[in-house]
């Protein structure tokens, strides 16, 4: 049976949508921006510190599902500027050193809120 997540410690979703459903043991995320939990608006400074914040907000969704990196199995990507792909790849890497899970990275003609990263993912509980 499919089950709604939502966390107050993560960014709320700024559309109909939640911010993770699961289904039996899988977990399936919404795509997280780099949007500060408190204030709703992106962190300051570039690609590494929204890729960062995205990320930590990926965690922490991950967490209130009962997953964490560990488990997850699948990102899909979605990047403003390929250029920042590098960048980019340096911030994921510290969030997914190990066991790193399948993955997909487009760029994307505009994002929600103009924002520089989009990340999703899929993951099993633990």
């Amino acid at each position: 049976m499919k089950k709604i997540i939502n966390t107050a410690k993560a960014p709320a979703a700024i559309g109909p949508y939640s911010q993770a459903n699961t289904f039996g043991e899988l977990v399936f995320t919404s795509g997280q921006l780099g949007l500060d939990v408190d204030s709703m608006a992106f962190v300051e400074g570039g690609i590494k510190e929204q890729s960062y914040q995205v990320l930590k907000n990926l965690v922490t969704v991950l967490e209130a599902a009962g997953a964490s990196t560990d488990t997850v199995i699948k990102t899909t990507c979605f990047i403003a500027d390929m250029n920042d792909f590098t960048a980019f790849n340096e911030v994921y890497a510290e969030f997914f050193a190990e066991n790193a899970p399948a993955r997909s990275c487009v760029e994307a003609a505009r994002l929600p809120k103009d924002a520089l990263i989009e990340v999703e993912a899929i993951a099993y509980k633990i």
